[in-house]
């Protein structure tokens, strides 16, 4: 591949993208970017999900990483669960036999099923909760020790703006909006070990949107028409670049639209002999939001509260 002066690139960056089969997906695009700049890249994908409704066809990680080789790039394709603790350790196997090493995690494997809180199935919830929250902590565990001994990595959860609440969602943005803890928390935790965390909030036209809308909705010919998935991963790619600048932030990415999305405090009242009553009557200034202020990720970092450390024992026992 042609490398062009002034561009980010990834030379010599072994990258892990979950959920990368699909065409069109969020997933192959960030895959196909990192590639374009120089990355190795894991292509990671099930195949096809019998048991999520709507979708047409399979996911191919074996055809995504193909069509990287044939631009020239370095891939190869994995098909193990994200699911399981067994299969997100096998997915990062596959990059150290593969590449020798891993240096970028993209947690883009995700399921969305759309229903009324009250007739969701508790199986579906519980898939959830398995594949878009537990997959990413699975992922993040198994890859941790290689990016601390190396003092370098980078990883980019993709969250969703239905962490912030959506009817019919209750159970995907339950996910992402655990997701979103964990970005926060592992940043913090990563702080001093050369790894970043960050998260994505996307928009695109992909397999999962075609799954939940009728060819025929404003929506779905909006979303095909104007909100093309190469539009997230420059986003992406930035997060997982060495120059990246932040760490435990989440950035909305929509149609060539990029913003900051935060967590914020407004400064509330103090009174020590607080009754409901007093609640009632200040509830204005609790919730007034003209005197907001950030609350950083670090807010909890273990140095600054004494906690004592859980540890488990070589014979299995807690201290």
């Amino acid at each position: 591949m042609k490398v062009e002066p002034g561009k980010l690139r990834f030379d010599g960056r072994t990258a892990i993208v979950t959920g990368a089969g699909g065409n069109p997906s969020l997933g192959r695009a960030h895959a196909l970017l990192l590639a374009a700049r120089g990355a190795n890249v894991v292509v990671n994908d099930i195949g096809r999900d019998p048991e999520t409704p709507g979708y047409t066809g399979a996911a191919s990680a074996a055809a995504v990483a193909e069509e990287i080789r044939a631009l020239g790039g370095q891939a190869v394709p994995d098909v193990h669960s994200v699911a399981t603790e067994e299969g997100a350790a096998a997915l990062v196997q596959t990059a150290l036999d593969s590449f020798g090493g891993i240096d970028i995690l993209v947690n883009n494997a995700g399921i969305s099923i759309a229903a009324p809180f009250d007739e969701m199935s508790s199986r579906d919830f519980r898939r959830h909760i398995d594949i878009n929250l537990m997959g990413p902590i699975w992922t993040c565990r198994a890859a941790w020790p290689h990016l601390r001994s190396k003092g370098y990595g980078r990883i980019v959860n993709i969250t969703s703006g239905a962490l912030a609440g959506f009817s019919w969602l209750v159970a995907y943005g339950t996910s992402k909006g655990g997701l979103l803890s964990l970005t926060r928390s592992l940043a913090a935790e990563g702080a001093g070990l050369g790894i970043k965390v960050n998260a994505v909030n996307p928009g695109a036209f992909t397999r999962m949107v075609a799954a939940q809308q009728e060819a025929t909705s404003p929506m779905y010919r909006h979303a095909k028409e104007n909100l093309p998935p190469e539009l997230v991963s420059p986003v992406v790619a930035y997060l997982a670049h060495e120059e990246c600048p932040v760490s435990g932030e989440c950035i909305e990415t929509v149609g060539g639209e990029v913003r900051r999305i935060y967590l914020a405090q407004t400064s509330g009242f103090t009174d020590r002999a607080l009754t409901p009553e007093t609640v009632a009557a200040r509830w204005n200034e609790v919730a007034a939001g003209s005197a907001e202020s950030l609350i950083p990720h670090g807010a909890h970092d273990p140095t600054q509260w004494d906690i004592k450390p859980y540890r488990v024992r070589p014979g299995g026992h807690a201290t």
